[in-house]
């Protein structure tokens, strides 16, 4: 304490101060902190540039040294300041009645109780990945709620545990508590949405993982569920994390529900076609292909009339559905529908338009003007060469 209050006595001598406990504000107080303000921003400035730029080149060492000297450096401007302002005798007090010596076991033991808590809720989340391993019953959603249930009920009990540890007056506490709690809510509603919304994912269950789903644009397998997010693996290769409140405020599509999905190929038959026949021969061709299921059977549908064939809806239906199941199952009614038309000479019509002129009835022709229309036309044809007789 000795040190400190020297310090404050130097300073108070060059500043001007009558005493290291006067506060006043003077000049040349407001310079000198500004000075350091100055410093400590300028340093941190450069050094943290210096950093970025060279951010593939600093060895881990040289990095290391930076954000010492970083943190050296702003504290050495934190300490200057409080200087300056002769607080470092009212600090000095202000330690003396935390009397913190009195409170290091309680603060080792609530590091103790933290970190146990951190290590049972990874133990038990190990203990469910083996159950889900080795038993039907728990799949991967399962597995994901009862971790993260037993998740945020540990965390729970230990920062009961640890605030029981400094405080006596619990009820006071969670009075304190939920109106911090209130303000908090307030101002991270969105945050506290997407938890709220990712217990009720896992446990209204619209989907789990390993789905199939469709959410907005986007679309793949649910790889992960967690409080705040669920993680999509799309078909092409990319990770997309949504947020639980934009899932649960967007239809989702999931595709592997039922355990089947249901397919339609589009194909046009030429207007002079026997349409009958036609989709008696794409039935049948869509029968042959091993991957259809024969119930529900497939079925082939009069669509539309297109602008240059009848358009008609082949529809069928696979089982465990996937992506590469859905397009190769796919590819393959396409081929037989095709190679069936072919077999039976129905034609496939390519897009094609028919022009034809017609005779009209009534109105005019462009060609056709009323007789004071052509007058008017042939005075003005009569000008233009006298105009020009007279340039000449």
């Amino acid at each position: 304490m000795a040190d400190f209050v020297s310090v404050d006595a130097i300073l108070s001598r060059l500043l001007g101060q009558s005493s290291p406990g006067d506060i006043t504000v003077t000049p040349e107080r407001v310079a000198v902190t500004l000075g350091v303000l100055f410093v400590i921003i300028v340093g941190t400035h450069l050094l943290g540039r210096f950093r970025r730029h060279r951010a593939g080149e600093i060895a881990p060492l040289t990095n290391l040294a930076i954000s010492t000297v970083i943190a050296a450096l702003t504290a050495s401007g934190a300490f200057a300041i409080i200087a300056i302002w002769g607080l470092s005798g009212a600090l000095v007090d202000a330690y003396q009645s935390l009397d913190l010596g009195a409170q290091l076991p309680n603060v080792m033991l609530s590091i103790i109780i933290l970190g146990g808590a951190y290590g049972l809720s990874d133990f038990i989340g190990q203990v469910l990945k083996t159950l889900a391993a080795d038993q039907d019953a728990i799949g991967d959603h399962e597995k994901e709620v009862l971790y993260r249930s037993t998740q945020v009920g540990i965390y729970a009990v230990a920062i009961l545990v640890v605030l029981g540890l400094f405080t006596d007056n619990v009820e006071g506490l969670f009075v304190g508590a939920g109106f911090l709690g209130l303000v908090v809510g307030m101002a991270a509603r969105q945050t506290l949405g997407a938890v709220l919304a990712g217990f009720v994912i896992m446990f209204s269950r619209p989907f789990t993982v390993g789905d199939w789903i469709v959410v907005g644009e986007n679309e793949g397998r649910v790889t992960e569920i967690t409080i705040m997010n669920t993680r999509i693996r799309t078909f092409d290769g990319e990770l997309v994390v949504i947020p639980n409140d934009t899932v649960s405020g967007t239809a989702v599509t999931n595709r592997t529900e039922n355990g089947r999905l249901r397919i339609e190929v589009e194909v046009g038959v030429d207007y002079g076609s026997d349409l009958e026949s036609a989709a008696a021969v794409a039935q049948q061709a869509v029968e042959r292909v091993d991957q259809v299921l024969d119930r529900p059977e497939p079925k082939v549908v009069h669509k539309r009339v297109g602008d240059s064939a009848i358009v008609l809806g082949v529809r069928f239906w696979i089982d465990n559905p996937s992506a590469r199941r859905r397009w190769k199952t796919q590819t393959a009614v396409i081929e037989a529908v095709v190679s069936a038309f072919e077999a039976e000479e129905i034609k496939i019509p390519f897009p094609q338009r028919e022009l034809m002129a017609r005779a009209e009835t009534g109105g005019f022709r462009l060609d056709e003007r009323s007789p004071r229309e052509a007058d008017s036309r042939q005075q003005t044809a009569g000008a233009d060469v006298s105009t020009d007789g007279g340039n000449e």
